[in-house]
């Protein structure tokens, strides 16, 4: 019996045993399960990646048409489309993931190649400095270091300055070929590296490569806005001097006013919306919803005179939208300019010698700047009373249709002299001869003078000018150049085989000079006996053939500087680089007043 028993207690503990091991086993096996599984789940991943996720367009491709080809794929349309288009010529799925480069043909749209400065050496002599130029004002949209700024300079120990800005600038159409078009606005938000060290706006305007007094955040109001905010800076130069003017404010007794300011709207890596509107005034923006600035109409330059908006600088542009912008632009077509009214008419020419002759240098499509001197200073009383002859001298242009409308011109105001040669910067010393014929054969004048069709002249004060000089005596009178040296770099640049010499002989400033005839006799004479020699800056040949004179005759030089070169200033003799609505408000103050007063706002 009590064997027995011994026997039973065996088969319990190995039933348990067994139980026990079973356990295990299943835990084991569970384990191996879930490991199987995640090794099945990774595995499956990038094949469903690979194969542009086929598997779950299979079910819609399944109830949708076939398609033969790309072209039924434009025609029709589907409700439903897949992601990966299955048709009869395509690949299978075994194929395609045996084929991945097909598919990243079509699915990739960015390339995995890298860019950045190095990429192109500047030091190379392959070609690649060209390419380092354009890449470099590609790539660097933040501060970047600048070793020759324009918009500030160097301390003392400095190499270089940090600089961040955009331009957002409205342009007109370029006037002379190889200068820049006129900016009707320039918005030009400097973040770092203006000369005073803060983050300022500045706005402007610039016709001719001449531009104005830059606006700068004044404060004040039109179209019931201020001009631009009172900026504060993120630093504690804003505080202290707060409570610096307020302990002022109290000393002197006055009452504390609480200023308007605002942070500069504009940061590194922050994006931004700005706002352009037109007042009645002037030009509004806002950034973010805000106005920030202001700037006025400048007398010349208006809205419709815009043909393009240009941005560029440290900035990424996004989008550009545009609304209710001008219908037409008058500047596409000049001749629409020029207003066949007989009341612009040149007078005829008189059978006695004429006082003064002015020979206007022109270009064939210059229609606007034409019109603009026939509405303002040729209408002085001398010039109607055939005292004084003014005529413009064109070449040939190169545009069929310019040529056209120029004879048109021509013929209705009688004020046009054609050169007859193809126009050429080079070759525009050869209308300065064609003034001096003109002026002292045609009309024999007493007095020859040369200017440009963007130079506004009172007449009188002319006159006045040349009259200062005894009758005996031959003169030359300008805004005289002493000692200047050839530029041999730049626009222009000359070279040592076009002029060897280390200065320029005295010369007048080419936009507006007078004569005596007899140096005009004198120039016509040696250039129809080829003894004249020809350079392609007309001003500087003025200068040699007026030297070469005065070695057999003295010639009195008179210098003035009311012969402006660059704009206007008040009690002007001259001013030059006026746009033709500068002109006609020029003529219109000086009807009104009689000393002289510039339009151009600087």
């Amino acid at each position: 019996m009590r064997k027995s028993k011994l026997s039973k207690v065996e088969k319990l503990d190995k039933l348990e045993m067994i139980i026990s091991l079973t356990k295990q086993q299943s835990i084991q096996i569970l384990i191996v399960v879930g490991l199987l599984y995640i090794v099945l789940v990774t595995v499956e991943i990038p094949f469903v990646f690979q194969t542009g996720f086929s598997s779950l367009s299979q079910e819609p491709s399944t109830r949708l048409p076939r398609l033969a080809s790309q072209a039924d794929v434009q025609d029709k349309e589907a409700p439903t489309r897949p992601l990966n288009w299955v048709s009869k010529n395509s690949p299978s799925p075994t194929q395609l993931h045996h084929q991945p480069h097909q598919l990243t043909t079509h699915s990739l749209i960015l390339s995995n190649l890298s860019f950045d400065a190095k990429t192109f050496d500047p030091t190379a002599k392959d070609g690649s400095l060209e390419l380092h130029k354009s890449a470099k004002l590609a790539w660097e949209l933040a501060a970047h270091s600048e070793t020759n700024p324009n918009i500030a300079l160097l301390k003392d120990g400095e190499d270089y300055v940090m600089v961040s800005q955009f331009m957002m600038e409205l342009q007109g159409l370029r006037t002379v070929d190889g200068e820049d078009p006129p900016r009707i606005l320039r918005f030009n938000p400097r973040l770092k590296g203006d000369w005073s060290r803060k983050p300022v706006i500045e706005q402007n305007t610039c016709y001719r490569m001449q531009w104005g007094s830059a606006m700068r955040c004044e404060g004040w109001k039109f179209d019931g806005q201020v001009k631009c905010e009172k900026w504060i800076r993120d630093d504690n130069d804003h505080s202290e001097e707060s409570k610096a003017t307020w302990w002022l404010k109290q000393l002197i007794g006055r009452n504390k006013k609480v200023p308007v300011d605002w942070p500069f709207p504009f940061a590194e890596n922050k994006l931004f919306v700005m706002t352009l509107s037109i007042g009645l005034e002037g030009y509004h923006v806002n950034v973010d919803g805000r106005h920030i600035t202001s700037f006025p109409y400048r007398m010349g330059y208006t809205l419709e005179d815009a043909t393009g908006l240009t941005l560029n600088g440290d900035i990424d542009v996004h989008s550009v939208f545009a609304a209710s912008l001008p219908t037409s632009h008058p500047s596409y077509a000049p001749q629409r300019h020029l207003e066949m009214s007989n009341r612009w008419k040149a007078p005829p020419l008189p059978e006695q010698a004429v006082e003064l002759f002015i020979g206007i240098l022109s270009a064939g499509n210059h229609f606007a700047e034409r019109m603009a001197v026939r509405k303002s200073w040729m209408q002085h009383k001398l010039v109607k009373s055939s005292n004084v002859v003014a005529r413009s001298f064109v070449a040939m242009h190169t545009r069929k249709e310019v040529n056209v409308e120029l004879k048109k011109e021509a013929e209705f105001f009688g004020d046009i002299v054609i050169v007859p040669y193809m126009d050429n910067y080079d070759l525009v010393v050869l209308k300065t001869v064609a003034i001096c014929e003109y002026g002292a054969r045609v009309v024999s004048a007493k007095y020859i003078m040369k200017c440009d069709d963007d130079t506004f002249v009172k007449v009188d004060a002319v006159i006045n000018e040349a009259k200062k000089v005894p009758e005996e005596r031959s003169f030359y009178i300008g805004n005289i150049n002493y000692y200047h040296k050839p530029l041999r770099s730049g626009k222009w640049a000359v070279t040592y085989e076009e002029w060897a010499e280390e200065a320029y002989p005295p010369y007048a400033n080419g936009p507006r000079y007078i004569l005596s005839s007899n140096i005009a006799i004198f120039i016509v004479s040696e250039f129809e006996r080829h003894k004249l020699t020809l350079f392609k800056m007309e001003d500087v040949s003025m200068g040699m053939w007026v030297e070469k004179f005065n070695s057999t005759k003295p010639v009195d030089y008179l210098h003035s500087l009311k012969f402006c070169q660059f704009g206007c200033i008040e009690d002007y003799y001259t001013a030059h680089y006026q746009s033709p609505r500068q002109m006609i408000c020029m003529w219109d103050k000086l009807q009104r007043q009689a000393k002289p007063q510039c339009c151009n706002m600087r």
